[in-house]
């Protein structure tokens, strides 16, 4: 499990595109601290494993269907991505809960400055859409970011000078393609509210599915 607070900025070196799979190689600073091999991390959002530590690069492996579905396929040797590592069991928790488990890519279709921020707004698939909320949480790019404002399949946040600073939204430009994980906490209500559809929520209902246990 992720929060969505970015650590370093790291810099692809090498892609190796193999039969299954592409192994990408990355540069980070953060290998002087503690990344070891078969530890996850998230690379622009997307939760990889570290197949491989050597010196000041980690080598993490993506499978045809993870490229299918994040922009991690329109990556090239030297672009920079958000890295960060899993959270530890006694660390903060700074941003909010993020799997790495991307739901769709983004588009950004809207930027302009609002004093020293950035707002963007983000076109994103409308079977997504759904989970997007006003002043809720979403991850783009790993980066955890509060919904300002949502319409349709279109949602705003406000970038600060901080958070342009520490990872690759200030890069960003009209049109660019951003990893989208929505709210876990949502999909979890709309799963729980599916299975309850047409059964009523009782008593029963919640012995059956563990919610509350019995004597």
């Amino acid at each position: 499990m992720f929060t969505g607070i970015i650590e370093d900025i790291g810099i692809i070196t090498n892609i190796s595109k193999l039969g299954g799979k592409w192994e990408f190689s990355i540069k980070t600073s953060l290998l002087r601290q503690d990344i070891q091999e078969g530890d996850s991390i998230s690379i622009d959002g997307v939760c990889l494993t570290a197949t491989k530590v050597e010196k000041d690069t980690c080598f993490a492996d993506a499978s045809l269907e993870t490229l299918s579905l994040t922009t991690l396929k329109e990556k090239r040797t030297g672009n920079r991505v958000n890295i960060e590592r899993a959270m530890k069991s006694d660390g903060r928790f700074g941003g909010h809960i993020v799997m790495g488990h991307v739901d769709g890519i983004g588009t950004i279709v809207g930027m302009k400055k609002e004093g020293d921020s950035i707002r963007l707004e983000i076109e994103i698939p409308s079977n997504i859409s759904w989970y997007i909320v006003k002043k809720g949480s979403v991850a783009v790019d790993g980066i955890s970011l509060t919904v300002n404002d949502q319409r349709d399949t279109i949602f705003v946040v406000n970038i600060i000078p901080y958070t342009t600073s520490r990872t690759t939204i200030g890069a960003k430009n009209m049109r660019d393609k951003v990893n989208i994980e929505t709210d876990i906490i949502g999909k979890y209500v709309e799963s729980f509210m599916s299975k309850a559809k047409g059964k009523g929520i009782d008593l029963n209902f919640l012995y059956e599915h563990g919610y509350v246990k019995g004597e």
